[in-house]
């Protein structure tokens, strides 16, 4: 099978598009032919060697973990799916070596869902790490109706759902954002205002009282704000920045969840959350996209299609 793949920790550079050993699968795994993975963060950062303490590498390795697909072959305890099903999962497996940048991947079956008619691949596969990230984290906080919520990175791939969640559950929603984003932040529901300096006075100005809930999705100088954004007794959710649990909140690491992701596919279905589609590429262009996305700044999500 072509996939793109690297034998050693680095950059860019040590990307290659080649042909693999096609995966096997065992007995709760599907075998998927890729239409579609998303890209993600994480991504490069295992590339680059900065989780190996925290994950075991396997090369070579194919990286991503998020891709929807189509059946081609299922194990012999998948009775949830048939060979032609159409799926999307967030892939993650206990090591790393066969990722989703490929024609073909190993999923196993507690990672998957349905795909609904309604969704695309390419919607799909931008869907499960980051929607899984935002669903999680909002749960986690503790979040209810009525409550005030402030969203850092509001316009980015986790941000976006996020704010999106938070907004389907009644909350009142802030998100930070740059002047290029504000506008697309404002059109999921939230009020937007510039991060950076002056961020504690913009958000003060909307929520005097402090928020009950603050979820983090870029760390440092964000989390910086907390303690005088937060009211006594509110609750903090960071996917980057251990300072969480100093503020009784909690840093959190995504984890697969079939049913989490059924909800998220089921609320684009119902076009009740949208997916963000920041770019698309093939997979021989797929070093570009990557390219793009280390760059920063980009809002939604980046997808290659095989």
């Amino acid at each position: 099978m072509r996939a793109l793949f690297y034998e050693e920790f680095g950059e860019l550079d040590v990307l290659k598009l080649g042909e693999l050993p096609d995966p096997h699968i065992g007995p709760d795994t599907l075998l998927v032919e890729v239409k579609a993975a998303g890209l993600n963060p994480v991504d490069y950062k295992i590339r680059q060697g900065h989780l190996a303490r925290l994950i075991d590498t396997d090369f070579p390795v194919i990286p991503g973990w998020d891709v929807a697909g189509v059946v081609v072959r299922a194990g012999l305890d998948t009775p949830e799916y048939q060979v032609g099903d159409e799926v999307l999962a967030y892939a993650r497996k206990d090591v790393v070596h066969g990722g989703t940048l490929a024609e073909l991947v190993s999923v196993p079956v507690r990672t998957a869902a349905h795909k609904p008619s309604g969704v695309s691949f390419e919607e799909a596969a931008a869907l499960p790490l980051a929607g899984l990230t935002a669903l999680q984290s909002v749960r986690r906080s503790g979040l209810v109706a009525g409550q005030t919520v402030l969203v850092h990175a509001a316009s980015g791939g986790v941000g976006s759902f996020a704010t999106q969640l938070a907004v389907l559950a009644g909350a009142k929603v802030v998100g930070t954002a740059g002047p290029a984003n504000q506008d697309y932040v404002r059109s999921l529901g939230a009020e937007a205002i510039e991060h950076g300096d002056g961020l504690v006075e913009r958000a003060r100005a909307l929520v005097p009282g402090g928020f009950d809930v603050v979820l983090d999705y870029v760390g440092g100088a964000a989390m910086d704000t907390t303690a005088e954004l937060l009211r006594p007794g509110g609750s903090v959710v960071s996917i980057t920045d251990g300072r969480a649990v100093h503020y009784g909140g909690q840093s959190i690491w995504v984890r697969p969840d079939h049913d989490g992701l059924a909800e998220l596919a089921g609320l684009v279905a119902d076009g009740r959350l949208t997916v963000s589609l920041a770019g698309t590429y093939p997979l021989e262009q797929a070093v570009d996209a990557y390219r793009e996305l280390e760059g920063g700044h980009v809002r939604g999500k980046l997808v290659v299609r095989l």
